[in-house]
């Protein structure tokens, strides 16, 4: 595939009209005039996956970057592989891309930060995955490994921007204790950062925990984006967030997955209904089923689940416990059977103290009240790293 820089740059420059709808942004991977010079003459290695496109024609960033003679010489496939397909949680093994032959190294399989080994003929790391904004997608964890071994092994990070669907400050802030990887920072449930301004914060607060304890980065940012401005993901994050829908719903309701309500993963509307399999948790019915490209193991597989359908459901985004508290209250006599997982709930939210406060039947505004000291501290930290 041969291209020109003039060619790139005309798709870059056209592609936010035609595909986003919003004027003039440009993203990070769209700008190959500040990116290229970063690459040129070097051994590049890419973190990407089904999310890393450009243009108009949602060209993938390895084959942009080939057509302009990149050495990219190996891609990192986080959570859900190179193409995205994989289920939450699975392994994801090493492979090779088809197209262009180029290893496909897993960092969701036996190890999720690259080996020293794995580092040793590379220059550069080039990261440009979309997230959704919430601290247990774990596409920040990985970029947080990726920089750890970027600082270990005195290669250079790229972050190539992009926006955050769901820029919002809110929920509890992870505490001591409750580190994992759905949540390696101590930062709120909603951070309202881009990976970007993230990656300047985990090096400015000094969180990696390799020697030293920051990498050399550099952040491609976006043209004509602010925090606030709304955007809509031209290509699915996972396999379960299929539409804006379910992307702005998912940070209240992912907290579910250490309950017995089904988020409706095994249906084609996962995170956009929740139910279980009695009649009181609502009218509206489903049945989770194995189901490729979506789920293939879903909670409550086969049963005919009673619940609420928030499809069509008016909805702005940010955090909301009303779900939560809704369907616990339902639950009635089987309160003590809600919590099925509760240490993944824990880690999901990032302290014992919300499920805690949810089994003492406390209001939303109560529960919130107490998150506030924490969120205005983290407040203050994130202003020094905003780049928008």
């Amino acid at each position: 595939m041969k291209g020109t820089k003039a060619f790139w740059l005309l798709i870059c420059a056209l592609a936010p009209v035609w595909l986003y709808g919003q004027g003039t942004l440009r993203l990070g991977a769209e700008r190959m005039d500040v990116l290229l010079p970063l690459l040129e003459g070097r051994k590049v290695g890419l973190v990407v996956n089904q999310t890393s496109v450009v243009g108009a024609g949602h060209i993938h960033l390895l084959d942009a970057l080939r057509a302009e003679n990149i050495n990219v010489i190996k891609v990192f496939a986080p959570e859900h592989g190179f193409r995205g397909t994989e289920d939450a949680g699975v392994k994801v093994e090493d492979s090779r891309d088809r197209r262009t032959g180029i290893p496909i190294v897993s960092i969701y399989g036996k190890s999720r930060k690259p080996t020293a080994a794995q580092m040793a003929d590379l220059d550069v790391v080039v990261f440009d995955i979309q997230d959704v904004g919430t601290r247990f997608f774990t596409y920040i964890s990985t970029m947080h490994y990726v920089m750890e071994a970027c600082a270990e092994n005195g290669k250079l990070f790229v972050v190539l921007d992009r926006p955050n669907p769901n820029d919002f400050v809110d929920g509890p802030v992870l505490r001591e204790g409750f580190t994992s990887f759905v949540g390696m920072h101590p930062i709120p449930l909603l951070h309202g950062l881009t990976v970007g301004e993230l990656a300047r914060m985990i090096n400015g607060e000094k969180w990696l925990k390799s020697k030293p304890d920051t990498c050399r980065l550099e952040v491609v940012t976006m043209e004509n984006w602010c925090h606030g401005d709304p955007y809509w993901l031209p290509v699915k994050p996972s396999p379960n967030l299929p539409n804006d829908q379910s992307i702005r719903l998912y940070p209240s309701l992912c907290l579910f997955e250490g309950t017995n309500i089904s988020v409706g993963r095994g249906t084609y509307f996962p995170f956009q209904v929740l139910g279980a399999p009695d009649e009181k948790y609502g009218r509206f019915d489903f049945r989770p089923v194995s189901l490729a490209g979506f789920d293939t193991n879903p909670q409550h597989k086969d049963k005919l689940c009673y619940g609420i359908d928030l499809r069509e459901l008016p909805f702005e985004g940010g955090f909301s416990l009303r779900f939560l508290l809704e369907l616990y209250e339902k639950a009635g006599q089987d309160k003590a059977f809600f919590f099925t997982r509760p240490r993944w709930f824990d880690l999901l939210a990032g302290t014992k103290e919300l499920r805690l406060q949810v089994i003492k039947e406390m209001a939303e505004d109560e529960i919130r009240a107490t998150w506030q000291p924490e969120l205005n501290a983290y407040k203050e930290i994130r202003k020094k790293y905003l780049l928008y």
